[in-house]
């Protein structure tokens, strides 16, 4: 029986603040006291970098060092012939294993002639062709984490330079074979260096959250890893979300959590687990994570791309406001997961970690509006299909209370309680607001 159950509610208050918002957005206002970094951030915001959590694809999690200037090229084709680069998937990032052993004769990095015999400037200058972008991988220490290349600790500089030369513009930079040094003084020697090439390249900071970066990280990066290394599990994966739930003030445009690449596709959890798995990182704000796909595009399968294709979920994911949410309720594997978006609106995901079906409620003050609504607006509909072994109807019976208007509950006054299945929710709305229906895709 599948574990991943996870509702979406789109509520519209009509201008009523929430208690939620109001103090969200207050716990934005975090100081780093690095005025260099203050100013590369916004540097970074003018060219479109960063304002939202960052999307594209990941080579690590399918073919770790399996990798090669074909397969990346393919891959940006296949993000663009799927449609996912139209939906915001624009970064192509290659991981470890890229590079040779050893530096050349002058101290630069190189690509593997093998498997990158083109070389990294002409595969940027393919990517970017279709109107995409290229990131790279580094590590902060000595060697990188395959040992295979080496890393770019007392090299930051030179490799930087490196970097935006070849046309980079996203930087993966790991924590393995180090000095044993801090790692706020590492990771701070790459950002000084990215200073100074003069070209917009995205930091992401892998720290794997060992001394709190979420803390320190925002004077010198865009992302930071909040976590260890995500694996293709159901318990990995709601681990991680659990991790990154006491993070989330510290995030905002400009700077996010990362709670580790996608795993969607890659086979070792159930459709309903990776749409749970896509959810949580696209809408939870503190977990408004950038999205990296890391299952091969080029072979995946229908059920994958509609998860990663999700427009409406990558919306919320994108929301301009940047500003988290939090867990608001957690009991028996039933939690209540809410947090605020633009124009005055809210994402709340009832979730459903539990091996049964289960009935989820939730109260309006619970998620923090200020008083008892009878005006508000909602989603008609969830922002995944029906399941096809079962009928509209039959799947809506088992929801609470009865439905109304072929898939819509008048839930005014109390809250709302839906049954067990993902693709399945309620939809809150004005008792004299017709319902449009639901959301039925193919």
């Amino acid at each position: 029986m599948a574990r991943s159950l996870l509702f979406l509610l789109l509520l519209n208050a009509f201008g009523l603040l929430c208690e939620s918002e109001a103090a969200m957005m207050g716990s934005m206002n975090v100081s780093y006291g690095n005025q260099q970094m203050e100013e590369y951030r916004q540097f970074l915001l003018a060219n479109g970098v960063a304002l939202t959590p960052p999307m594209g694809w990941n080579s690590w999690n399918h073919f770790q060092c399996n990798v090669d200037e074909h397969m990346v090229k393919s891959t940006a084709d296949a993000l663009v012939s799927t449609g996912l680069a139209a939906q915001g998937y624009r970064y192509v990032n290659i991981d470890d294993c890229w590079g040779e052993q050893e530096r050349d004769s002058k101290g630069k990095m190189r690509a593997n002639s093998t498997t990158f015999p083109s070389g990294i400037k002409a595969l940027s200058d393919y990517v970017h062709s279709k109107g995409l972008k290229l990131g790279i991988y580094s590590d902060a220490g000595f060697r990188t984490c395959s040992k295979k290349m080496p890393g770019s600790l007392h090299h930051e500089e030179q490799d930087a330079r490196t970097f935006a030369e070849w046309g980079i513009d996203y930087l993966k930079y790991d924590n393995c074979y180090h000095d044993g040094s801090k790692p706020h003084i590492r990771y701070a020697k790459m950002s000084s260096a990215l200073l100074k090439v003069g070209r917009p390249i995205l930091y992401s900071i892998c720290e794997w959250g060992q001394e709190d970066p979420a803390k320190w990280a925002g004077q010198y990066g865009n992302a930071w890893r909040t976590t260890g290394d995500i694996n293709d599990t159901w318990a990995s994966m709601i681990s991680n979300a659990d991790q990154n739930n006491i993070w989330g003030r510290y995030a905002g445009p400009g700077r996010w959590n990362d709670p580790d690449m996608l795993e969607v596709g890659n086979g070792g959890m159930s459709l309903e687990e990776y749409r749970s798995h896509f959810s949580i990182w696209s809408l939870m704000k503190e977990l408004q994570a950038p999205l990296l796909i890391g299952c091969d595009v080029r072979t995946a399968s229908k059920g994958t791309l509609s998860i990663l294709g999700n427009k409406e979920v990558i919306e919320v994911n994108q929301d301009p406001l940047g500003v988290q949410g939090r867990k608001i309720r957690s009991k028996a594997g039933l939690e209540i997961w809410a947090g605020p978006l633009s124009r005055k609106r809210m994402a709340v995901v009832l979730w459903n970690k539990s091996k049964s079906k289960a009935i989820i409620s939730v109260r309006w003050r619970e998620i923090g509006f200020l008083q008892r609504l009878h005006s508000l607006l909602g989603t008609c509909g969830l922002l995944y299909d029906i399941p096809e072994e079962s009928s509209f109807n039959d799947q809506l019976r088992s929801m609470k209370p009865s439905p109304r208007h072929q898939g819509c509950n008048t839930l005014v006054d109390q809250g709302c309680g839906l049954g067990r299945h993902d693709r399945n929710a309620c939809a809150i709305y004005d008792r004299d607001t017709e319902c449009n229906g639901w959301d039925q895709r193919s």
